[in-house]
């Protein structure tokens, strides 16, 4: 991934990245059920099953749409939704673009990238800016954001994103995960 291209670390609203263990019971990544041993013929067929992968965008939008029932009942702000901002070319090609979303009074950057051959052209801080904008206009009063040490907190920093943690050892010792955040009521 090149310095100007992000992918957040941290989940969308209500996400939270649980691995390793379920019940108690340590998950073995070599096998799809919890415990260390595989189904045998004894195993009820309607017993549930635990199942490891990969990209699963079927599961994600379950997820996602039952941790957002789960946070309007007990928040009753029902107003998450996405948020992108997309710049084109003549021929209609993407040179830059971000994505990511507003809930309450919070707003989140998950992705943002300026192709290679557009990256002088100051399109990251308006892409910053657009978001923003659109931000408070959905009544949003701060924007969270992460970026790892070796992409661009520098960048989000010149823009007014102060760092509030830091996650150290992502993806690799000598590495860390910033996180940042900007009050947009100033």
């Amino acid at each position: 991934m090149s310095p100007a291209s992000y992918r957040a670390a941290p989940p969308r609203v209500g996400e939270h990245n649980l691995t390793g263990w379920v019940g108690g019971h340590q998950i073995d990544p070599l096998r799809d059920v919890v415990g260390g041993s595989p189904p045998t013929e004894n195993d009820s067929i309607d017993s549930p099953t635990l199942r490891i992968g990969e990209a699963d965008p079927g599961l994600d939008e379950r997820l996602s749409q039952e941790l957002t029932r789960f946070n309007v009942a007990a928040t009753g702000a029902d107003d998450e939704r996405e948020l992108t901002v997309a710049v084109h070319d003549m021929a209609g090609e993407l040179i830059a673009g971000l994505s990511g979303w507003t809930w309450g009074t919070a707003a989140g950057i998950g992705m943002v990238w300026v192709h290679e051959d557009h990256r002088r052209e100051s399109w990251g801080g308006r892409l910053l800016r657009a978001a923003e904008d659109e931000a408070r206009a959905r009544e949003c009063t701060r924007v969270y954001v992460s970026s790892f040490t070796f992409q661009a907190p520098a960048f989000y920093q010149k823009h007014g994103y102060a760092e509030f943690a830091r996650t150290e050892g992502i993806p690799h010792p000598g590495h860390a995960d910033v996180h940042m955040r900007k009050d947009l009521t100033t």
